[in-house]
């Protein structure tokens, strides 16, 4: 079996920003994604369920340029109004081809 370098970007945020990120995600050219409900307790120290609601955790399999692309748009449009995380590590991946 021969594996491909992707990155999978891992984007975790504010639920009630889900369809807007989704939207962008596929604009910036992420081709699918995997979302699940996520919990946890940041930097402030308060359980995300204090702040009014679950996150989501969305991931994407993509090539370098996407995952900087993507990851650039939420920096300038999210980091300062919301709670959004992003984070790419690289990922071994068989049948790259979906993901391209």
């Amino acid at each position: 079996m021969r594996t491909t370098t992707l990155k999978l970007v891992t984007v975790i945020a504010e639920s009630i920003l889900e369809d807007r990120l989704v939207r962008e995600m596929h604009h910036l050219g992420a081709k699918g994604y995997t979302i699940a409900q996520a919990r946890g307790e940041g930097t402030r120290g308060m359980p995300t369920i204090d702040m009014g609601g679950q996150n989501v955790r969305i991931e994407m399999l993509v090539s370098d340029e996407v995952a900087e692309r993507i990851m650039a748009h939420l920096a300038e449009h999210y980091f300062t109004d919301y709670a959004v995380i992003v984070y790419a590590v690289d990922a071994q991946v068989l049948r790259s081809e979906k993901y391209l």
